[in-house]
């Protein structure tokens, strides 16, 4: 019997001489294999003097069947897979935050469902393990967003991450003129994306060339915007809320809103709050899945998950009173 070990690494235990004495996971088991039953990773193998070498990808194919397919993830020793509800903190990229849980969790096959951006906190929807087919249903689910932003200014990318640049009102809008122009955004609609914004032109991200000084001129897209809601307007600030659906930019949204306005337009603060049945109030935070004795315990099933999914027509949250 060949001992191996997971080469998922930790910090060093006490007393240990390197980081390799550090596993924190899987430890020894007493397999041979190309990859950690539990998780999925690429192992050790200790050679006849006591050392640790990766295993060689030969070594799959003189596995027995039954090990191969308890490597490759069909067996009891599976990473569990469900959905993970985050409540992602403002100041990190939606990519840095999924890394962040698989490091928590200990589970490597995942993905988000929907980039928030690093301005933006609330509800960031995980795909664990099988759920990560469930990706494109979660991004087909209507989102909402409270908003807050201000009319006397614009930036470059509509909202506070840039240099903000004063704009002067010719009239000052009233709560029903902001309303009722929030209210033109309902249906079906062309938005031209943001230039600041993730979509490629000629494979390269379109804020990339902004910050090269060249500004991208991008076609409108389709986009659903199912309600408005005018929370409360203090000049020059508002606060509203929008259900929307998946390719809708909150920011393009703010910046035809000072055009049709004759004001600025440029988004402070951004929530959230809800992606279909995923809530912000049933969110858990990093803190949330450190202190737990199992991180996995906030892993909504996967049964579940598709359950959840699976509601049709629909469900569109219902507009605020």
């Amino acid at each position: 019997m060949i001992l191996t070990k997971c080469d998922t690494l930790g910090a060093p235990g006490a007393g240990a001489k390197s980081s390799r004495e550090g596993f924190d996971r899987c430890g020894f088991v007493p397999v041979q294999g190309v990859r950690c039953g539990a998780c999925g990773v690429r192992i050790l193998i200790q050679d006849a003097r006591g050392g640790w070498t990766a295993a060689a990808a030969e070594q799959e194919s003189d596995s027995p069947p039954e090990l191969r397919q308890s490597i490759m993830g069909d067996s009891p020793g599976t990473p569990p897979s469900g959905i993970i509800t985050l409540n992602k903190p403002v100041g990190l990229t939606s990519a840095k935050a999924l890394y962040r849980v698989r490091k928590i969790t200990r589970v490597r096959k995942s993905g988000h469902a929907g980039t928030l951006d690093p301005a933006a906190d609330g509800v960031l929807v995980l795909c664990l393990g099988k759920a990560t087919k469930l990706v494109e249903a979660v991004m087909d689910q209507p989102k909402v967003y409270r908003a807050w932003a201000r009319l006397d200014v614009t930036s470059t990318s509509f909202d506070s991450d840039a240099e903000l640049v004063p704009v002067a009102a010719r009239i000052l809008p009233s709560f029903d003129q902001v309303r009722d122009a929030l209210g033109s955004f309902e249906g079906h609609i062309q938005q031209v994306p943001p230039a600041v914004s993730a979509l490629k032109i000629g494979g390269q991200p379109a804020y990339k060339l902004v910050r090269q000084g060249v500004v991208p001129k991008l076609a409108p897209r389709p986009a659903r915007v199912y309600w408005m809601h005018l929370h409360r307007l203090s000049w020059p600030t508002l606060e509203f809320e929008m259900c929307c659906g998946r390719g809708t930019y909150v920011r393009a949204i703010i910046r035809d809103l000072g055009q049709g306005l004759g004001t600025g337009g440029c988004l402070t603060a951004l929530t959230r709050t809800a992606v279909g049945p995923f809530r912000l109030e049933d969110a858990v935070s990093f803190a949330d899945l450190e202190q737990e004795a199992d991180p996995l315990a906030a892993l909504l099933p996967l049964e579940q998950a598709r359950e959840s999914l699976g509601v049709r027509p629909i469900p569109i949250p219902p507009r605020p009173a």
